[in-house]
């Protein structure tokens, strides 16, 4: 069955006999939301700049690359431990930046407010963001507010564009993943999407499972500057590490093979998860990043991001074959092969 526009000649290629409304899976970063771009989205707009698909645009500016990136954030609760919706707002188009190897310079705020939403708690919001985006050395420029009916806004949403600076020749993108890279993580992995689903369920640990939500521009600025080879990074934010590794691998041609015994994991993540019945390879998260460089560099990248806070957990966790192009397997603990898919439905709605 297909959805005849009003148009002439148009007909609509999303297969509305069983998904003929949006669904929260096609917020979810995994199939639903690979089907909605490739199938509506990508046709629609598409053009040199955009088709790599990459986490942000890169086009040439006037004195050199620029990179462009935007990101809404829906999340709920509004504060959750370890961030909240201003900072994770900033932090999320930062790192979109980041992963194309950009120095981030500039930041777009909008507002779209819920009528009833205490002054107070917006306040906390903006302080937030003004906090995250000195910590980033980013400026926010430019921002628009409206306002929508009391039910109908859910608090807050924010929308942030960003604009960053590529002050080196390297083309950083899933294309320039070949057969012999390592894949490294940057940290253990689930921390966001479990943290902000303890809040919602009332799920108590010993210790307060905080969020990794953080900014990677720096660790990203720490590997450019040790004039590494990188083919790509890739933040692990909706559908998690799998759903990542997953794109990566179908727009490189290459496969991925991982080890699940080298992706480090917390007790608390891995207890909630199985709790939940999860799987922490498709939980989000909002500060860690992959980067994949040749084997050759693997060790002295691995050494670069634990020289970091933020990445004292780092762990090289792969390789890069030449077998099924788009193939990722994990090898599990149990020495089994597994197949990674993309994320099918939606684990954790409203994540970021």
């Amino acid at each position: 069955m297909k959805l005849m526009s009003e148009q002439p000649g148009l007909v609509c290629p999303i297969p509305i006999k069983d998904y003929p409304k949006v669904v929260l899976a096609h917020g979810g970063g995994g199939s639903f939301t690979h089907d909605l771009i490739e199938k509506m989205f990508r046709p629609a707009f598409d053009n040199p700049i955009l088709s790599p698909l990459n986490d942000g645009a890169v086009f040439p500016g006037h004195s050199g690359r620029l990179a462009f990136s935007t990101d809404s954030h829906v999340v709920s609760p509004l504060f959750f431990p370890g961030g909240d919706i201003g900072s994770l707002s900033v932090y999320g188009t930062v790192n979109d930046l980041a992963m194309c190897g950009a120095r981030p310079l500039y930041l777009s705020a909008g507002f779209i407010l819920e009528e009833g939403l205490p002054m107070e708690t917006l306040w906390e919001i903006v302080q937030s963001m003004s906090r995250a985006a000195k910590e980033t050395g980013c400026q926010i420029v430019t921002g628009d507010t409206k306002v929508v009916d009391k039910g109908k806004g859910d608090g807050v949403f924010i929308n942030t564009s960003g604009v960053g600076v590529i002050e080196h020749d390297r083309n950083i993108d899933p294309a320039q993943v070949r057969p012999g890279d390592a894949v490294l993580i940057s940290g253990d992995i689930g921390r966001h999407g479990m943290a902000v689903m303890a809040v919602r369920e009332g799920i108590g640990f010993e210790t307060t499972l905080q969020s990794d939500c953080a900014s990677l521009a720096g660790l990203v600025q720490d590997l450019l500057a040790a004039n590494l080879p990188i083919h790509c990074l890739r933040d692990l934010t909706r559908g998690g590490l799998a759903t990542a590794m997953v794109e990566i691998a179908q727009s490189s041609g290459c496969s991925i093979q991982l080890d699940e015994n080298w992706i480090p994991l917390c007790r608390e993540v891995s207890g909630a998860c199985e709790l939940l019945g999860l799987d922490p390879l498709y939980v989000a998260n909002e500060g860690r990043l992959a980067a994949f460089v040749p084997s050759t560099q693997a060790e002295r990248a691995l050494h670069i991001l634990r020289a970091s806070p933020l990445g004292e957990n780092a762990s090289i966790i792969g390789r890069v074959a030449n077998e099924e192009a788009g193939l990722v397997t994990l090898r599990t603990d149990l020495g089994a092969n597994r197949v990674i898919t993309r994320l099918s439905g939606e684990q954790l709605p409203r994540i970021c």
